[in-house]
């Protein structure tokens, strides 16, 4: 090295000590600056799951996807700022952002909030504790990590976790393990073994069908692919009945049964939105594509359709517009007329909170006076309490949610939506009911109608399915009591509903052989 090269060297000035600071390190000399990027980072995540998820994660995928991502971004926010008071600021954030964005989506689990009532309660606990759970817990877990990290990446200022911190953030984690695998685990549907264990010609699956451009969920079993194709349709709102239809495998014998969660409603919900082409007619169009989807599948010309509740509203809409799709139409809880049962409901309700001296509900419903309504919560009075005024020898609750829930063809996710799907489709759909009369709208089916209707159904149903069956033309029609039974008689008594289809199925099979002859 030369002497000219050693003077330029000395001349040069002595680096600047904060020019080799990592990202981190320049951030937390101007706290503000910190802070406005975490709050920024939490906000931009708000924006984008109001945008993807507005009901909050509605899928297995969504839910698993959506803490992934809250926990990293909780990280990354408590490494900006070094601060324990990004554990409260991120999920604060995060909700007003999210509440703000996601307004105009309809339904009672995303309106305004209301604990007068155990429906909104429960409205409440499914679209908002349930989405802090799955959002807000793991973000926040992800920001206590992140003051921690901060700390060890050099942050002068960063709280310590402490011996207490530890244990609290260990339990907070394990928690949170155990959520996720709860999330995670996959539906599924035992198989139907044949001959010494083989699977035979027999089908057992849980599947997925598009349908007007949603994916529905249908649960399709039975011991042959040679029987009969039987499509069934749980009550409206939303019902779902897969945990129902699993308790007794009778039907499976004889049919391979379809049943079908429609739009909105359980193993389906995700498919609920955009709700303005949420109709009654759409349903019934998608019933009809259902049906149409199975005869392919199975190569029938014509399959068997039953109804329970509000499911006979829909099948019977559209076995009246396509009867050559159907051997028989099979309604069970048969309804006719929702308003005028609401109007019967009332009546009954009122009558049994006066004479039980519940004041405060027999105020209630003379205040709110009889139905419709325009406002979807002011039916809670009239629909939570039938199982008090009607109750039964043979009511069975474990036929009904939540106890059906818990079967494995729900997943942990299709379990919450259950009970979303009730309400949010509810307030989309109950208005669009309140004209509908069969005993003007459909005087004739042409298909084979049997009505099943349980001992100790309700009057406000009972009545007027007798007076549609009376004036009701068919080519067949027969009615149907279920001794010891109610709305669901056909899970009440099981046993005897296969009998109905046994014999629903030999009497259709004579009258299709006698018109071929």
């Amino acid at each position: 090295m030369n002497i000219e090269t050693v003077e330029v060297e000395k001349q040069r000035p002595p680096p600047d000590p904060g020019s080799g600071k990592r990202l981190p390190e320049s951030l937390w000399v101007n706290r503000k600056v910190g802070l406005a990027m975490a709050s920024s980072l939490v906000a931009a995540f708000a924006l984008a799951s109001a945008w993807l998820t507005p009901r909050g994660p509605v899928t297995t995928g969504e839910a698993l996807i959506s803490m992934a991502l809250a926990l990293v971004v909780g990280l990354a926010a408590g490494i900006l700022t070094g601060s324990r008071w990004t554990v409260l600021m991120s999920p604060l954030v995060f909700v007003v952002v999210f509440e703000l964005a996601r307004i105009g989506t309809i339904g009672p689990t995303v309106d305004g909030i209301r604990f007068g009532s155990f429906f909104g309660i429960t409205a409440f606990v499914l679209g908002r504790v349930v989405h802090g759970l799955l959002v807000l817990a793991p973000m926040t877990l992800g920001a206590g990590f992140g003051v921690w990290l901060a700390g060890r990446l050099g942050h002068p200022t960063a709280a310590k976790m402490g011996a207490l911190g530890w244990v609290l953030t260990g339990l907070a984690t394990l928690a949170l393990a155990i959520v996720a695998f709860s999330v995670a685990l996959p539906a599924s549907t035992a198989p139907i073994l044949g001959p010494e264990g083989s699977t035979g010609r027999g089908v057992a699956e849980l599947t997925r069908v598009s349908i007007a451009g949603h994916d529905l969920s249908l649960m399709i079993r039975g011991r042959s692919v040679e029987n009969p194709i039987l499509l069934y349709l749980p009550g409206i709102p939303a019902g779902t009945d897969l945990g129902a239809m699993r308790r007794d495998a009778t039907l499976e014998q004889e049919f391979v049964v379809a049943t079908w969660d429609r739009r909105g409603a359980g193993k389906s919900y995700a498919a609920l939105d955009p709700t303005d082409t949420f109709t009654l007619e759409q349903e019934v169009a998608d019933t009809i594509e259902v049906t149409n989807y199975l005869r392919g599948r199975f190569d029938e010309d014509r399959i068997y359709l039953v109804g329970q509740s509000g499911g006979t509203t829909i099948g019977a809409l559209a076995v009246q517009q396509h009867p050559e799709l159907y051997h028989a139409f099979v309604g069970v809880g048969q309804m006719v007329s929702q308003r005028e049962t609401d109007v019967m409901f009332w009546e009954d309700t009122l009558a049994w909170a006066e004479q039980t001296g519940n004041t405060a509900l027999a105020e209630s419903l003379r205040r709110n006076g009889p139905p419709p309504y325009d406002d979807i919560w002011m039916y809670e009075p009239i629909v939570s309490h039938e199982h008090d005024w009607n109750r039964y020898p043979g009511l069975d609750v474990s036929n009904e949610m939540p106890s059906i829930l818990f079967v494995p063809e729900y997943a942990w996710m299709d379990r919450i939506n259950a009970f979303r799907g009730f309400l949010d489709v509810g307030a989309v759909q109950y208005p669009q009911l309140q004209e509908l009369d069969f005993r003007q709208e459909i005087p004739r089916l042409e298909v084979p109608y049997y009505m099943v209707l349980g001992e100790y159904e309700a009057r406000g149903r009972a009545v007027l399915a007798e007076e549609w069956f009376t004036a009701l033309e068919a080519p067949v029609k027969e009615r149907i009591i279920v001794e010891g039974g109610g709305h669901r008689a056909h899970f009440d008594k099981p046993d005897r509903f296969a009998q109905i289809m046994g014999d629903v199925l030999e009497q259709t099979r004579t009258t299709s052989i006698g018109n071929e002859g």
